[in-house]
């Protein structure tokens, strides 16, 4: 089978176990208009990511498809996934009635929540699904290719990337639900940013480390450089994931402790100052960013130029749009958010930005 045949299959397959899995419905942040109430949301991207990694390992186990060709054919697959994600911007944006520009239209997209079957499939998380599963394929695809290249082991820097990766990308569809309450869901439509993103950009950008370093010899790093790496990615993780429970909390109960301790203190009862959000006014950027370092880090290539785009990436992403969410909470908050910036002045980094 020709390999932009399979990229499609896999697609169509991670599609299938989305609508055939067990999942959980929840109510969102976002607000039908049509009702007033939140939209119901049907999750299981955690199970659909286990799924495919299951089938992943039994196609390589029974000689199906090697453990390696994801990255044999990467080029095939990158290609095939860019006219995919092409033909879904066409199709999703081009069929809905104009809201600005036709470039614009294009980009930022013109529906906000596109759904089918009632909610049944919600456009936007299960893009978020398709990239994750489709990046943690790649991944393991990889990996895979180092390991037929170097027999004796091959770099534990290879394996501590991946592993630290799948957990990042496990425990974010762990967490689905919160993600609801982001910024991406609540405040961004779908079009070519948010669909050829997942389907193109996030899985395939995402494992530049691993694309421009799996076939590089073992590096010789320094005693405690691995636990070093391990260490700024979870810092990373705990400033992104703590930020992002404590806020979502708060948001479902303005009442409650956030991880059973930390009672919130908001201004009226609307913006919150304290805990993570007391650090800095987007702390859980920086702890995405870090989380990138530490990923890069562990590769043990620091002198590559590839696995720092993965970083250089975050930085280009996060800071505009640190400005963008800036103006849209001044709109919203009014008062309130002069006196939260004036009680928490740094941006991102806590004393420096």
């Amino acid at each position: 089978m020709h390999a932009a045949a399979v990229l499609v299959l896999i697609y169509a397959l991670i599609f299938a176990l989305h609508l055939v899995l067990p999942a959980r419905w929840v109510d969102g942040y976002v607000v039908d208009p049509s009702s007033g109430r939140p939209l119901r949301y049907r999750l299981n991207g955690l199970r659909v990511m286990v799924a495919s990694l299951l089938l992943y390992g039994l196609a390589g186990a029974t000689g199906a498809l090697p453990w390696d060709y994801l990255y044999e054919q990467r080029w095939t697959t990158l290609m095939t996934a860019c006219a995919l994600g092409l033909g879904f911007t066409a199709a999703i944006v081009l069929t809905a009635r104009p809201r600005g520009g036709l470039l614009a239209d294009l980009f930022l997209g013109r529906r906000d929540n596109p759904r089918l079957g009632g909610g049944f499939v919600d456009a936007k998380m299960f893009l978020y699904v398709l990239g994750a599963v489709m990046l943690a394929l790649n991944l393991l695809s990889f990996a895979a290719h180092h390991a037929s290249m170097y027999p004796d082991g091959g770099s534990t820097g290879v394996w501590l990337h991946l592993g630290l990766f799948l957990f990042f990308l496990c425990e974010y569809l762990y967490f689905e639900r919160v993600h609801l309450y982001t910024y991406d869901l609540f405040a961004e439509r779908v079009g070519f940013k948010l669909g050829w993103g997942c389907m193109v950009f996030y899985p395939f950008f995402y494992a530049c480390g691993l694309w421009s370093t799996a076939e590089l010899p073992p590096a010789e790093l320094p005693p405690g450089w691995g636990v070093a790496c391990a260490g700024l990615f979870f810092t990373g993780w705990g400033l992104s994931r703590g930020a992002n429970l404590q806020k979502y909390w708060f948001k479902v109960d303005p009442r409650r402790r956030a991880f059973g301790v930390l009672a919130p203190i908001a201004l009226e009862g609307r913006v919150l100052v304290n805990g993570f959000w007391g650090l800095s006014r987007h702390v859980n950027y920086l702890g995405e960013i870090l989380m990138a370092v530490g990923l890069t880090l562990a590769l043990g290539h620091p002198q590559e130029i590839g696995p720092w785009l993965y970083p250089l990436y975050y930085v280009g992403l996060l800071v505009p749009r640190q400005l963008d969410d800036e103006r849209r909470c001044a709109g919203k908050y009014g008062p309130l958010w002069r006196e939260y910036r004036r009680r928490v002045p740094w941006r991102i980094i806590p004393y420096v930005y």
